[in-house]
Order: C-alpha cells, then structure tokens, then sequence
C-alpha cells in the first residue's frame, strides 16, 4: 500500500524526492514532524557506534538544528565546499554556546564546545563528514523501524540541496566575474582569493568556467520545474483530501534568484565575447535563452483550481498567478488579459504535444465573463488573474469511446496570454490547463461525475498526457484513496481499518472466499469500482461508497470519530460475531442493500430459547435529522450492551439529546418522540406453491390531535406508476410492525396517548379530487408522509418520485433527456427487501425504495 501510494504522486522520474512524498496521502492529517523527534524516542543503544569523534550530549543540544544544515550536500574540497563547510562550523559552534547558557550542566558542555572547535578549525571538512555519517546512521535506523521518513524532513532536504546548488552557482558567477576583472578583484572576496591565478591562465580557464556555470544553471532550472510539478500534484490530490501546502511564496522566490543569476551569466557571456569566440557564444545563448523561457512558462500556474465536477449555468471561481510576473512583466499603457476557455482532452493533448506553443483553434464550451486582468500587487509580490464571476453556459460534447458516459469525459479551462518581458524585450505566450474537469448539466450525474475526478486525481502521473489515466490499479492504492477521500469528507481523523478494507475487497471483487492477504495482490479496475452494478444490487461500488460518506458527513460524525460505528462489515459476519453475545448486544453497520443506510444488528432471544440476530431497518440521512441515531438507540430497550460489552449509555451517553418535559414557555405541553421495534407476532412459512404475501399492515400511530367537524376520510397519497414506484417484493422475511408513539406529558410526567390515523382528515371536496376514493388502510409503501395533508401537500409528495427537483434550464434539459437516453434507464433495478425489522419514528413514512434510488445514484 505504502509503495503504490509513492509510485502515484512521484511518479517516473522524481528519484528519492518523488517516492519519499507517498505519506502526504497516506497520513494526511499528520503533523509536521523532524527526524529528531522520531529519533529522540527511540533506544540511545541503537545509535552507540555513531558517537565516536562526536559527543552524543552535542547531539541532543543541537537536536533537529543539526538536521537543517546541507551537511550532506557538501561534497568535495574546493574553496567553495571548505569556506561553507568553515561557516556551518562557526554557526554550529555558537548555537551550541547559546545552549549552554540556558543548561545547568554549562561548565560540561562548554568544554565540549571548545573541544569540538580545537579539533575541527583547521579542518572543518572532517567535520562535515563526520556530521554526515552520523545522520546516516540515524536515517537508516528509522527507515529500518517504519520504513520511511518524515516528509517534512525531505521536503527541508530538497530545499537545502537547492540552495548549495544555487550557492556554487552564484560562486562561480563571482568566480568569472574576478577572472575578467584581473587578479585583484579575487583578493576581495575571501572565497576567491585561494583560486586566484596568473593572467596567463585565465583565457584558457575561462570557457572552461562558463560552461560548468551553465551546466549548472540547466541543472538547477531542472530543480525547479520538478519541484513545481510535485506542487501541482500535490494539488490534484489536494482534490482527494490530501494535505496540501498551497504557499507559492517559496517556489516564487526560487524563480526569481535563478532568474537572477541566469542575467547575471548572460551578461558574463557576452562580456567575455572574445574570449570564448564567435562559434562558442551563440551555443551559449542558445542554452541560456531556453533556460529563461522554461522558467517562465512553467511559473505560469492556476493558483485556484476551478471545480472538477463543473454543472453547467452555475458560477465558479478560479485563479491564475504568474510566478515571475513581479520581476519580469514589462510595463504596459493596457493591461496584460487572460483568457479561460473550454478545450477537450483531445485539444489538451494536443496543446501538451506541442510544449503549449500551438494556439487553440475552437473552444468546446461557451464561458461568460472570461477575460481577466493580469495585476501586479506590489505589497503581495504577487502577479495574479482572478476570475470570480465565471460561467459556463453550455458544453459541447465530444464524440465518446465505446461504454464511455459523459460523466466520464474530461475536460478542461485553458488560461493563457501574451506579456512582454523587460530584460529581454521578448514578446512571449503563456498558457496553463486546469485540472480535468467533468462537466454536467444535471444533478444526476453528479455521483458518477465524482468518481470520474477521484480515480484521475488518485491514480494520474506526474508529467502524463493530457488525461492519460491506468484503467486497473493495485487494490491496496484503492485502499488509500478511499481511506483519504472518506477522513477529508467525513472531517474525521479516524480512517478505515484493515478489516473495513477486507470487507470492501468482498464487496468490489463479489469474492467472499480470499483472505486478507490474497486481495493486497489484487488489483481493482475502472469498471469494477464505477461502471459494474453490483450483484443484487441496483449500484456500483462507488455509488454505495459515496452514500456512506454522504450519510457520515451529515450525521454520524461524532459516532464514528468515537468509534462507536463499526459500519463496513457483512451482515453474515455480524451473525457470527453476535450469535454467542448475551441478549441486547448490538452494533451499527452501514446498510449492504441500500445507499446511504445505517442500520442496527442486534441480539434478541427467539420462542424456542435461541439466540437470534435482527437487523432494524436502516436509517437513512433524513431519517437521522429527525431523530438522532443515539436518540434511537436510547428509545429501545431490547438494546443493552454496544459490542463487544460496552453499556450503551455509557457508549452513547453524550449523544443523547435532553427531552423537554412540562409546558414550554408559551404554555404549551410538551410532546416526545420515541421510536419502538416490533417483531411479528405470527409467523406462517409460506409453500412453494402458495400465494405471495400481502403488504404489511398499516401502520398505527398515537398522536394526540382533535378530529376536525366536516372532514372525510381521504386516502393515502397514491404511488405514481412505474417505474418511479416498483411494486414490493416477497423476500420470504418475516415482516415486522413499528409504530410511533408520541406522547404528551404534562407538568407531573403522566402521560396520556390517544390513536390517530394520519392523513385520514381532509376537506370533503378534496377527498373527490383523489382519484380511488378513499383508502381504509393505506400500505407502507404508499404512505409517503406522516403529517395531516392538503390536497396540495399531497401532490408535491407525489413529486419526490421524480429523479430529481433540481430541474436543468430549458437551454440544457433536451441535453441532458438525450444524455439519459443513452446511458440506458436513470434508475437501476429495484433492490430485493432485506428482511429488516421497520422501526419508526416522526415522518418516516417514506418507501425505502427512495432510499435505494435517490437521485445521484443513477
């Protein structure tokens, strides 16, 4: 898992910086940690052998100071490695003295001090090697231990070895600078005046000089772009929850010091014309020309991603910054304007072919309000295009691969402009894409659009074309960005268990047979995880997945940060676990059979004295914002222990809400809300040849209201035809009542029930305005709201059959009609019942065939 997450964001190419990042998405939440603080906890016997011409207390004093040196990117004897070498020892010495003096062992560690200075003055090289090793050493035993290191501790690596490298540079710019200046000007600098040769030497040295600066300046400009690459990977994970430190500060100002030594070389080149010769200048200028218009097309950035799931006739924001723009932007009477444009993945693969010199020839959607000022801020240092009031208003989709849904068509915004740079008086274009972006003109599609934008995001490489993604991935990567997406969604810092992954491998691979072990050498495809329903199930994976994180996200964070929620575990395996538990051992798992469904597995003692396990009726989000789920729990007294033997208001105690009793202050009495379970009192197995069982009964609820003079009974509102409401299905459960109870109590705590059947009143006018007459006794299915209706209300509950009440413009309905048309029906097939026990409570009369189809889940 740890291996595959490093191959995703490093990608080919990045070496050690690239494979060390994989914890970003593993550990998202981790704080910033130093290689000190690892190894300050760890046995002072594994480091023993380090110590011997460095005392171990030093070490301790200097702690994650001596980590921050580039002690390990000083490599060779030169003037220059010996005069920083000389340097780092001095700094060294005086933090060890500044530690000393706030220590009650002062006099000790002084004498260490000024044994440590006689012993490596005269040879400061030797301490550098010495320091070195002993960070080897410290790094190789937490590798041994946890298999990695701390990535801040890379990312501070990275930067040290940029600025040595950038360090030399700027020596050996000063170092050409002195030969063309003769031999005095050496003498000035204490760096230069050991390398201070005869005049006669320097037209041979010289070339010589200026081509290993430019080497390393190619080197360096190298450095750069790959560090703004592992930036924008970063931010596409970022999409998935990853941590993401989006400062541009620092990259910014690595640009402009190379931009800054790259005049500074230019102009030794041309100055020293004659000594390196009319054939050798212009390769030279060549190379440092190409140097520049790397640097400034790649800081040319989307600070602010616009939104991957983009609906169309919907405003969204986004932000371009010109990293260089502060330094180099020539000043103009009219202001530099950017442009966003829609292009296809085919046009972004093109426009990438091309190293984004070519110009785009059409725009694939039509944007309004896309020409943005490039403005310079001079308190920021900053040179940015905000575009905040962006809208696409229509899309034109492209022709489609084989199965390929639009929901799997990626597209992308296309920033670019034209600007001028001062020093060089050249005229250059600029351009950027966006992340891919899927865009739709419906609600509907937005569950299937998600799942397009995470496994891009998630499994997507460095430097990749234009928008090149693996169709099959090693499951423990899956694992990662499904443990990453649900801590982001859920805000949580308790993520998914090894045994949450084992039964998510069960349910993607349909395999209830392999082991743990066996799914880690698996590898899960694109199908399998969003395109595949699943067997008995009107869903794919990703769909289920997504409504467990809805459900989370709304109203079971607490429980789950709490670990109160086992949830992704089998309904089977629960049996087990259960079946030898005392009575009233329960515990929470997401529903197997419904989109974003809780529900309650509990054990209860059956007629013949066995032990039984039941499973209550999930839950969904609306359900939960009615009552809450530790409410529920309270209300059932069947529910004693939360597994493994945990009482539940122990458990649950602080979840529960306080219950009003007496009046309110307007005089009122108060009512509570409880929700019961009850088992089948008869139960007949049916023949095989016998008919099919009848709905269940009604329901029958305690409501204490006055029956209104000059009403009729009216019926139920009725189920709209197919296929927004399929007829129920036998399962061959037994069926189970539930009923509400609402009580009134009264200031003393009595209390006084009194019957009521809902939506059994209505005006005898509106009771003929329903077609079927009125219903003596509505069925489960049917009853879509529990409160008294106006023939009004009873309409606009018929209307939630439909996909959705967030109905497209007109400019995008026939598109979106088309869209569905080809993508086959927008509902799956119904879901088999589940045998659950229903448990009721205030307004959850709603089919649960809404649950399993509700919009987004097509």
């Amino acid at each position: 898992m740890v291996q595959g997450q490093a191959a995703a964001l490093g990608g080919a190419g990045l070496g050690a910086l690239g494979a060390a990042l994989w914890p970003l998405s593993c550990f998202s939440t981790a704080p910033k940690m130093s290689l000190w603080s690892i190894i300050s906890h760890m046995p002072p016997e594994e480091f023993s052998g380090l110590f011997t011409e460095f005392p171990h207390s030093l070490r301790c004093v200097l702690a994650d100071w001596l980590e921050n040196q580039p002690w390990e990117f000083i490599n060779g004897s030169d003037a220059f490695c010996t005069s920083v070498a000389s340097g780092m020892l001095s700094a060294m010495l005086e933090k060890l003295r500044s530690a000393a003096s706030s220590d009650g062992q002062q006099c000790q560690i002084l004498q260490q001090v000024n044994g440590i200075e006689n012993m490596y003055r005269r040879d400061p090289l030797r301490l550098v090697s010495v320091l070195r090793a002993i960070l080897d050493g410290e790094k190789a035993a937490v590798l041994k231990r946890d298999h990695h290191l701390p990535l801040s501790f890379h990312r501070r690596q990275e930067e040290l070895k940029f600025n040595v490298g950038l360090q030399r540079l700027q020596h050996r710019v000063r170092r050409i600078q002195a030969l063309r200046d003769g031999p005095t000007a050496s003498l000035q600098d204490p760096q230069l005046k050991t390398e201070a040769k005869a005049p006669e030497s320097v037209s041979g040295e010289l070339p010589t000089l200026i081509l290993e600066a430019v080497k390393e300046l190619e080197v360096a400009k190298q450095q750069v772009l790959k560090r703004i690459q592992i930036w924008k990977r970063q931010q596409q994970l970022a999409g998935n929850g990853a941590q993401f430190e989006e400062n541009l500060a620092p990259l910014q100002k690595r640009c402009e010091n190379l931009v800054e030594v790259h005049f500074q070389l230019h102009q030794q080149v041309m100055g020293a014309s004659a000594e390196l010769g009319a054939e050798l200048v212009p390769r030279l200028r060549e190379r440092l020309n190409e140097v520049l218009s790397s640097l400034v097309k790649s800081s040319f950035l989307v600070e602010k991603q616009p939104p991957q799931v983009l609906k169309t006739q919907t405003k969204f924001q986004a932000s371009v910054r010109f990293l260089l723009g502060p330094r180099l932007l020539k000043a103009s009477a009219k202001p530099y304007m950017v442009r966003a444009e829609m292009v296809t993945e085919k046009q972004a693969r093109e426009l990438a072919l091309s190293a984004y010199s070519s110009t785009l020839s059409e725009s694939t959607g039509e944007i309004m309000h896309n020409v943005v000022a490039l403005e310079t801020n001079p308190t920021s240092g900053t040179c940015c295009a905000n575009f905040k009031n962006v809208l696409l208003k229509k899309i034109k989709r492209c022709e489609r691969k084989g199965s390929e849904s639009v929901t799997e068509e990626k597209c992308a915004v296309l920033f670019s402009t034209s600007v001028a740079l001062t020093a060089s008086n050249l005229s250059i274009h600029l351009q950027v894409l966006s992340l891919p972006i899927v865009v739709i003109v419906h609600g509907n599609q937005d569950n299937n659009a998600k799942a397009t934008v995470l496994w891009d995001n998630a499994f997507s490489e460095i430097d990749r074309v234009p928008f090149v993604v693996a169709e099959r991935v090693p499951w423990d990567k899956m694992c990662d960005t499904l443990n990453l997406k649900f801590m982001a969604e859920v805000q949580t810092t308790k993520g998914l268990l090894k045994e949450h992954y084992f039964f998510l491998a069960q349910k993607i691979f349909n395999d209830y047979s392999a082991s743990l072990e066996d799914f880690q050498s698996r590898s899960v495809s694109w199908a399998q995880f969003n395109k595949e329903i699943l067997p008995g199930r009107g869903f794919t994976f990703w769909q289920w997945f997504d409504g467990v994180l809805d459900l989370t996200k709304r109203c079971l964070k607490s429980y789950w940060s709490d670990r109160l929620i086992i949830g992704f575990i089998s309904k089977q395996y629960v049996c087990k676990l259960l079946s030898t538990e005392p009575d009233g051992t329960f515990l929470l798992r997401f529903s197997d059979s419904e989109i974003g469904g809780v529900t309650i597995a509990y054990v209860i003692r059956g007629k013949d004295g066995s032990s039984q396990v039941e499973n209550i009726q999930p839950f969904s989000a609306k359900d939960l914002s009615i009552r809450s789920l530790g409410d529920r729990i309270r209300d059932l007294g069947q529910l004693r222990n939360l597994y493994p033997n945990t009482p539940k208001d122990q458990a649950f105690g602080s979840h529960y809400n306080k219950e009003q009793t007496g009046k309110d202050g307007r005089g009122y009495v108060s009512t509570a809300i409880k929700m019961t379970v009850e088992r089948e009192r008869d139960q007949h197995p049916q023949s095989a040849a016998g008919p099919l069982p009848g709905p269940p009964p009604a329901l029958m609820f305690n409501l204490p209201m006055l029956q209104p003079e000059g009403l009729q009974p009216v019926p139920s509102p009725m189920c709209p035809p197919a296929p927004f409401c399929p007829p129920p299905i036998p399962t061959g459960y037994p069926t189970a009542e539930s009923s509400i109870n609402v009580m009134v109590t009264n200031n003393l705590g009595s209390s006084f029930p009194r019957p009521f059947m809902p939506n059994q009143y209505m005006t005898g006018e509106a009771s003929q305005m329903l077609s079927g007459g009125p219903s003596p006794e509505p069925r489960d299915e049917e009853m879509l709201e529990l409160a008294p209706l106006t023939l009004m209300d009873s309409l606009q509950s018929t209307q939630r059959w439909l996909p959705s009440m967030d109905q497209p413009p007109c400019s995008d309905l026939d598109q979106f009609l088309q869209e569905m048309a080809a993508e086959g029906p927008p509902f799956p097939a119904p879901p088999q019942h589940s045998g659950y026990p229903n448990a009721s409570g205030w307004g959850l009369g709603d089919s649960r065939w809404d649950d399993s189809i509700r919009p987004g889940h097509t």
